[in-house]
């Protein structure tokens, strides 16, 4: 490939978000290749896609490398080759703060609200659209409950460690995105919802809204 980054993309996975809101943070140019992941659709699981990456998942970053998978993965990278600004400061304490925050939606709730879970509750175990629903919003909650109560320790910052948005604000924007998609009643996490609103003021979390891409589906 060319020098350009390309980003395998869809406007609604909130994996890919956070991937889109680290290129802007850095200012790095890159081609969004749009890959229909809807269930019917599938095209993650379809030719050419499925050779090229074989996890059957998006985001996948083509890099003049290879090929990187694994959105949290892709923004280590990034933040060690485009270290300006750092996603993940350079204090061992903060940095391991940092990481127990983003993990604790890229590991604990995230998974558990992925399309793939959702379709199987639905076809093995007939689950209803009410069911899904509140499936989805209680591991949202439980998660945002153990963020919220970790906030509470801290002093208030624009950001959710500072000043400027690290790896943690780039991966509670897309999840409380998801949040508010599936109607999650959000009052009891006041300092999420505002670190949330600060953030989406800002250009590349602006720029990479899922609203904002070129394949998104108007209402």
């Amino acid at each position: 490939m060319s020098g350009m980054l390309q980003l395998y993309d869809y406007w609604r996975s909130s994996a890919a978000y956070r991937v889109r809101i680290g290129l802007n943070l850095k200012g790095l140019d890159y081609e969004s290749i749009p890959v229909n992941i809807m269930p019917g659709t599938d095209e993650q699981m379809r030719e050419p896609y499925r050779s090229k990456n074989p996890q059957m998942r998006v985001p996948a970053l083509d890099t003049p490398q290879g090929l990187l998978t694994q959105s949290v993965a892709i923004l280590e990278w990034l933040d060690q080759t485009h270290p300006n600004p750092l996603f993940v400061p350079a204090d061992p304490w903060l940095a391991a703060q940092v990481r127990a925050f983003a993990l604790t939606i890229a590991a604990d709730i995230h998974p558990l609200n992925n399309t793939s879970v959702l379709t199987r509750i639905k076809l093995e175990f007939s689950a209803s659209e009410e069911h899904v629903g509140e499936w989805y919003r209680h591991w949202i909650k439980l998660g945002f409950a153990a963020l919220e109560h970790q906030a509470e320790q801290r002093t208030q910052t624009p950001f959710v460690f500072g000043g400027a948005p690290t790896l943690a604000d780039i991966l509670l924007v897309p999840q409380m995105a998801n949040a508010r998609r599936f109607k999650t009643d959000l009052s009891p996490f006041p300092r999420l919802l505002a670190w949330d609103e600060n953030a989406r003021k800002h250009p590349a979390f602006i720029n990479a809204a899922p609203e904002n891409q070129k394949d998104a589906v108007k209402p």
